[in-house]
């Protein structure tokens, strides 16, 4: 089975549909969560996101998400703007939709969760081995998948040893091997913050195990376009051709 892991879409339809586009011959999609916020396209994403998950798609409830049915008081101005204005976007059924999204699933071996995998009502972000280490501890998972950071980054826990961080290439086949645990960080569809302004998202291959941190190229120009008219913070636009 060949799975693709996308996460942090942030109302962001033109990185989304690229995505999505990318990943037509995959067996399964996984939203890892923040489907909404800062973008300009909340209802559209949530609609798609939610017939992903009809056609057997696995979706997972980020920050934002809750923040799009509960508030963001505890947000950053620039994000809590964005919150209040998705709040008035999105259609009740859509808010029902996100409430209804669970924090974390287990799939066979694997763990699917928005942030760090021990607690992930916190929304604590996986930073570096220390954040990883306190993930391992309090999970069981052979190999996890989380965004949240918006940075792709990949763990590895040995049988006996140290937790140790990757910076995964695009496009290279990583090998995941059996004896060990695995913590892989996606970068954001909708908002990256490594530098690269594409949209970011990883395919794994179960029969191989093996997995594929990859980027999708999309009209960056529209969805800063759409951002401005709805009367968004700039930031929100200008970050996107930056990539951080």
């Amino acid at each position: 089975m060949r799975i693709a892991f996308l996460s942090d879409i942030h109302a962001n339809r033109e990185a989304f549909e690229a995505c999505l586009a990318a990943t037509r011959d995959v067996d399964r999609i996984v939203i890892l969560g923040d489907i909404v916020g800062y973008g300009a396209d909340p209802g559209w994403c949530t609609d798609k996101a939610r017939e992903i998950e009809a056609s057997g798609g696995v979706v997972i409830r980020g920050n934002h998400d809750q923040a799009a049915v509960a508030g963001g008081a505890d947000m950053n101005p620039t994000a809590r703007i964005a919150i209040e204005w998705t709040r008035a976007m999105l259609s009740a059924e859509q808010k029902a939709y996100l409430a209804t999204l669970p924090l974390s699933v287990t799939d066979e071996d694997r763990l699917y969760v928005h942030a760090e995998g021990s607690d992930p009502a916190r929304w604590m972000y996986v930073t570096d081995v220390e954040d990883a280490g306190a993930h391992f501890s309090g999970t069981s998972a052979r190999i996890s998948f989380c965004g949240h950071i918006h940075l792709p980054s990949l763990y590895c826990l040995p049988q006996i040893g140290k937790v140790t961080k990757f910076v995964p290439n695009s496009d290279t086949p990583i090998p995941l091997l059996s004896q060990r645990r695995w913590l892989a960080v996606m970068g954001a569809v909708g908002q990256p913050r490594d530098g690269n302004p594409a949209a970011a998202y990883a395919v794994l291959d179960t029969v191989r195990r093996e997995i594929r941190y990859r980027r999708a190229p999309y009209d960056v120009e529209k969805a800063q376009e759409k951002i401005r008219a709805a009367g968004l913070p700039e930031s929100l636009a200008s970050r996107l051709a930056r990539g951080h």
